[in-house]
């Protein structure tokens, strides 16, 4: 038995986000979610006539083996999964955690050596530029606890944001992607001493809206790797790397990363010394989803949160690149809502955003009300 909202969803995933063609290969990776999900997307790619391939992982025994890896195993599991993802037109990774710090534990060597020999050989270098991907969190006790919510609730929550009008959303941020294309100067105001200053002067926008993270609603770009200058104080919970931060201060200077105040220094040091790149920024992006109106300690939906932002310490994406390279990606989210302490975005000089709300005409259809 299944929950019909879990069908509406598979196929979502098949049909929409991946849009599966005959004889496409495509790698369902579940990482702790129940099989009948997983049945349901073989079933849905079956019936795009494309050729489903499963893998199925826990948590547990993925701590294990970063915990107790040699360089070399761990460099051989890289080989292993890379040889696997070249052979695939598309992904599907559906994750799920049955404890959301099941990662707290792992140095921050063992760690790096994950990232650097495995993830960032399989994910950044073949399935992000290369295959037609989708990655979603599964919902369950865990992540209803993280959003202080009853399972029941966080259910009905999850499968309304996850759901959403895809396609009406896509129309809507066309007219953003436009003006960012026309975009130089980025100022950003926020609570505390958030001021910060960047040009996107030449990098390609990409617009978010069901076909790679589910949920989605987002429309992100980089800055230019030299011209982020200022402050700014993430004003969301973020959980990474097995361990949560409630506060991040980052101090910028000609791009790179001179001053981290927060939860943790030292892990946070750490994480920015990954390597040279960890130290800069790959991604600025505007979150959308208006279903999404609060964090839960989850990257996937607090990205997501209408009237967010996130400016992103890391790897930036091929498809908006601005020359950044890093083993980490960390989307840390400032929430610019009234409740949050407001704040405004202007590009070149001009008022786009203010405490959450899209102000020109051309963007209202951004706004939550017109979304939902």
């Amino acid at each position: 038995m299944y929950d019909p909202r879990e069908k509406k969803l598979a196929e979502l995933l098949v049909n929409y986000s991946t849009d599966v063609q005959k004889d496409e290969n495509v790698l369902i990776e579940a990482i702790d979610i129940p099989v009948a999900f997983v049945k349901l997307l073989i079933r849905a790619v079956r019936a795009r006539e494309g050729n489903p391939f499963v893998t199925v992982k826990s948590n547990e025994i993925q701590r294990e083996l970063y915990k107790h890896g040699t360089d070399a195993q761990i460099a051989f599991s890289g080989d292993y999964e890379a040889f696997r993802m070249k052979n695939m037109q598309a992904y599907i990774g559906v994750r799920g955690s049955r404890n959301i710090t099941e990662f707290s534990d792992i140095a921050s060597e063992d760690m790096k050596r994950y990232q650097t020999l495995w993830s960032q050989r399989v994910h950044t270098k073949i399935r992000v530029p290369e295959t037609k991907w989708v990655v979603l969190r599964w919902p369950g006790p865990s992540m209803a606890q993280q959003a202080g919510m009853s399972t029941e609730a966080f259910e009905d929550f999850y499968f309304k944001v996850c759901t959403l009008d895809y396609p009406k959303m896509a129309k809507a941020e066309d007219a953003l992607v436009e003006l960012m294309q026309k975009t130089d100067k980025v100022h950003i105001k926020g609570p505390g001493e958030t001021d910060l200053h960047f040009s996107i002067k030449g990098i390609n926008v990409i617009k978010s809206c069901g076909l790679r993270n589910i949920p989605d609603g987002e429309v992100f770009t980089a800055p230019v790797k030299d011209s982020v200058n200022g402050v700014i104080e993430y004003n969301t919970p973020t959980l990474y790397q097995g361990s949560v931060f409630e506060r991040v201060r980052l101090t910028f200077n000609n791009g790179k990363i001179t001053q981290i105040d927060g939860d943790d220094p030292e892990r946070l040091e750490a994480i920015f010394n990954t390597d040279d790149g960890a130290r800069y920024v790959g991604e600025f992006a505007m979150g959308l989803n208006p279903y999404v109106n609060r964090p839960m300690k989850d990257i996937l939906f607090d990205e997501k949160i209408a009237g967010s932002i996130h400016i992103t310490p890391g790897n930036s994406y091929d498809a908006a690149d601005n020359g950044n390279k890093s083993a980490i990606h960390w989307d840390l989210v400032l929430r610019q809502t009234p409740e949050c302490g407001g704040g405004e975005i202007y590009f070149d000089g001009e008022l786009i955003r203010k405490d959450g709300i899209f102000v020109p005409a051309s963007l209202k259809a951004l706004n939550p009300e017109n979304l939902k």
